[in-house]
């Protein structure tokens, strides 16, 4: 029989104690640096508790990642944000050029590339999702990539605020900005309540009849193209013709064909144009179609001048922040005592400054032909 010296026992005790605390150590490590979420889905999905690398894929997705301040987080970009458009109408891009310069991980809505996004390094903890029904199956990239997706309900500005406040809160928890998401979205809740304060005693009577034209839907549109829960008109108490009364704003919150006919006929006071109309070249820009069409020439906006551009409301999704600084404008120009002490261009510039971190008014405007917050001249449209 072998005899061990009694030292041995002794340092053989420690060593698996050693041992054994480092494993339960790392086993409650582990379980600790997993936090889990229940994502707009219904998909209970497990994330690191530290998240420092993420991607944004589909629209309006990187935009939150920037309203939260966390842009530096995106390791790469769908190929949306590789490209410039001639009249760029996205705030977040143009406040951060630097982003077109990241690793390609996919084409834009949703399309995601598993293999780009498996050879990414540093490789992304999170997938944040909008829009999980377009593209590449959320579910399936997660199995493919082996990176927790987290699909998120994108919400809106106006009726879906609901959701959109969820979402960033969702977003802020994993990334550790939550503090910057409640700012957020008290942001949003504080300019909406000024808009409706300064304009909600007004007497339907009183309001005037509106229509807001060549609002893009992927991609641009002509001047038929409208929104009937259009946000800004819904903030300022404004008559909107395009809106069925029969209807709740819920169930009209999508872009629709408005037809000329209708225009006409109701012929409203003031026409407010969305400028990524332009972008479609003289068959779809709507400020062609209202100087050149013979049935546009009849309504009283275009006789006496009642023609008024405004920041692209949709493009990848919506631009909250011009959503609010047309909401400005428009009240100015409707009911210019109760916004006497707003300059919509100083509006505009604050507001971007908070969500996307610099004032960017002035290059939207010169991408769009210092059409921004103007009375629109027809004659003078090239």
């Amino acid at each position: 029989m072998v005899l061990f010296p009694s030292f041995f026992f002794k340092r053989f005790s420690l060593v698996s104690v050693a041992v054994l605390l480092m494993v339960l150590s790392t086993a409650f490590a582990g379980g600790a640096s997993d936090i889990n979420v229940t994502d707009a889905w219904g998909r209970d999905v497990a994330v690191p508790e530290n998240v420092t690398k993420v991607i944004c894929s589909g629209p309006g997705c990187l935009r939150y990642l920037v309203y939260l301040q966390a842009q530096d987080l995106a390791v790469a970009v769908d190929d949306m944000e590789k490209s410039r458009n001639m009249f760029e109408s996205r705030p977040y891009f143009i406040a951060h050029p630097e982003l077109k310069d990241k690793p390609l991980f996919g084409e834009f809505r949703g399309h995601d590339n598993p293999e780009l996004i498996v050879a990414l390094d540093p490789e992304p903890q999170v997938i944040f999702k909008t829009f999980g029904n377009m593209g590449h199956d959320p579910v399936e990239l997660q199995k493919k990539t082996g990176i927790p997706v987290i699909v998120l309900d994108h919400g809106q500005l106006g009726v879906g605020k609901k959701k959109m406040d969820e979402t960033l809160m969702m977003m802020g928890r994993v990334i550790g900005k939550e503090e910057r998401a409640k700012e957020v979205i008290a942001f949003f809740d504080d300019a909406i309540e000024d808009l409706r304060k300064r304009t909600a005693d007004i007497p339907e009577d009183k309001r005037p009849t509106c229509y807001v034209g060549g609002v893009a839907y992927k991609g641009p549109h002509g001047i038929t193209s409208t929104e009937p829960a259009y946000p800004p008109f819904l903030f300022v108490n404004v008559t909107n013709i395009a809106a069925d009364p029969s209807k709740t704003n819920s169930d009209q919150l999508s872009q629709t064909t408005f037809s000329v006919e209708s225009l006409v006929s109701m012929d409203p006071d003031r026409i407010f144009v969305d400028l990524s109309t332009l972008q479609g070249g003289a068959e779809v820009n709507g400020l062609y179609q209202i100087r050149d069409g013979a049935p546009f020439q009849v309504l009283s906006a275009v006789e006496k001048g009642e023609i008024y551009g405004v920041l692209p409301y949709n493009w990848y999704s919506q631009n909250h922040g011009s959503i609010l600084a047309d909401a400005y404008f428009i009240g100015k120009i409707l009911y210019p005592e109760r916004f006497e002490d707003v300059d919509p261009v100083k509006k505009a510039d604050e507001i971007y400054s908070f969500l996307v971190g610099k004032p960017v008014y002035e290059e939207m405007d010169k991408s769009f032909g210092g059409h921004v917050f103007k009375k629109i001249d027809l004659s003078k449209v090239e």
